[in-house]
Formats: C-alpha cells, structure tokens, sequence
C-alpha cells in the first residue's frame, strides 16, 4: 500500500448483496482540509459507500485506510474511535432527550472506557462528565445552539434539528465528517445557513465527505466531487469539470444538465 499520505484511501471497494454488485471497484482519495462531494442518481451506491467507510457494512472485497490506519471491516464505534463521525439522511436525534444531552451522546465515543477507569470510577468519572458538559456546551455556544441546551430536541424546528445532529457528530472530534443528504427538506434560507455551518466545520480542522443532491450547494461548496453510476465511479474533479462532463449530464441530469448549477 503506497497511499500512506493520503487523509482517506478507498482502492478497489466493492460490495455486494447476494447477485447485486451495489458498489464495485470504487477508487477514491480525499485530501485533509478538504471538502469532497458524492453525487449520483438513486441507487448509485452513495449511502451504501457512507455505510462501508462507518463500519456499518464490511465490503466483500477492497480496502480503506484513513490516516494511514487500515479500517475496512471495523465496527462503528472502532471507526468513530480512530476520527470519523456522520449524519443520516433521515434525522436520528433522540428526539425525547434535551439537545445538551443529545450532543453528550455524541461525546460517548471520547469518553473513557478502561477496565483502569471503571475500578477508580467515582471522582474520575465526576471529572469525565464534567469536561464532557464542558465541550458539549462549547459546541452548542460556536454553532449558536447554547440558548436551546435544555430544550426537548424535537420541539426544535427542522433546521435546528438538523444543525444540532452536525454538532452531535462533532462531539466526537472527528477529524473526517460524513454528511448524508444534509440540506433535504430544507428551506432556501435554512440551505443557506448549511452552507454556512459547512465552512464553519472545516475552520476547526474537520474535512467533510459529502452527499447531496442539492446541485447548487454541491459546486458551492465543494472543492472537487466524485460522481456515482450504478455503483461505479463514471467521474471526478472540480464542479466546474463536473458540471461539463457528458457522461454527468447523461447518466445523472439527463436533459437537465445544463442546470447542474443552479440546482
């Protein structure tokens, strides 16, 4: 393996459900600092992709390694572990819990988890929690959420819940972040905001893998993306490469292609 200096190497991934190849021979890399859009049409093997690089599906063959550790078949919460969190298409926030507690869910993944730890339990513990609360509360005060820490997550409006679901993932200090589909159902104003939330992720120092099918945002705020056809990539580079590329137009905008930008 020679990709050591690559942030995220996926090399030949596949994956496949009895006869159906969902994802096949998938070769991406993704630079640190960046972020990386993942379009296609339905069914292309996006989310599929998501779930292989999050540990949620083992792929049949291929590898992944991130920041030069090998992760392909690792558990979820290994993955989390070594520095990759994500979002889900449909929202997944605990909706009965405040969103103070929701984000101290997220910051499960840092928390100690030793057999030392358990035995001294008691004032190390106490000490856990409170510096748990502290980031958490951090969060929720850079990404304006801090007035609605008590508050029941969903009685949140549909922007702020899906706000509040980026800044969960966050808690886990990820250095990589997936996002599935983060401006669906979204307003104008609340797909505005996004964009503006997505800039404020990467100045932590947190690289973003995209999938959206909100074309504007896609070229607004991607510095290259990679392009899905029924599981195999068809292309990838800069938006503007991608918004004139003909197998883009044909296989995911059809007669709409001359539309990519606009969205």
């Amino acid at each position: 393996m020679t990709e050591r200096d690559e942030f995220l190497c996926v090399k030949d991934l596949t994956i496949r459900f009895g006869g159906l190849t969902a994802v096949s021979k998938l070769n991406m890399t993704m630079n640190r600092g960046e972020i990386l859009g993942l379009i296609g049409p339905n069914g292309s093997g996006k989310t599929t992709t998501f779930n292989m690089l999050t540990g949620l599906y083992r792929p049949s063959s291929g590898e992944i390694w991130f920041d030069g550790v090998r992760i392909d078949g690792q558990k979820p919460h290994q993955v989390a572990r070594v520095g990759i969190t994500r979002t889900f298409q449909n929202i997944r926030l605990f909706r009965q819990m405040t969103v103070l507690e929701n984000v101290l869910v997220g910051r499960h993944s840092r928390m100690g988890q030793s057999i030392f730890h358990d035995v001294l339990g008691g004032a190390l513990k106490r000490a856990e929690e409170r510096a748990a609360r502290e980031v958490a509360l951090d969060l929720l005060r850079f990404f304006g959420l801090e007035q609605f820490h008590s508050a029941t997550a969903g009685t949140l409006p549909y922007g702020l819940q899906r706000k509040l679901e980026i800044v969960r993932a966050l808690a886990g200090e990820p250095k990589l972040l997936l996002l599935d589909e983060p401006a669906a159902g979204m307003n104008d104003r609340e797909t505005a905001d996004l964009k503006g939330l997505v800039q404020m992720v990467l100045e932590r120092g947190v690289s973003i893998l995209l999938v959206e099918h909100h074309m504007k945002l896609v070229m607004d705020i991607c510095h290259r993306v990679v392009v899905l056809n029924h599981g195999e990539k068809i292309a990838e580079g800069s938006p503007v490469e991608i918004q004139r590329n003909p197998l883009v137009i044909e296989a995911y905008l059809g007669r709409q292609g001359s539309s990519v930008a606009q969205g």
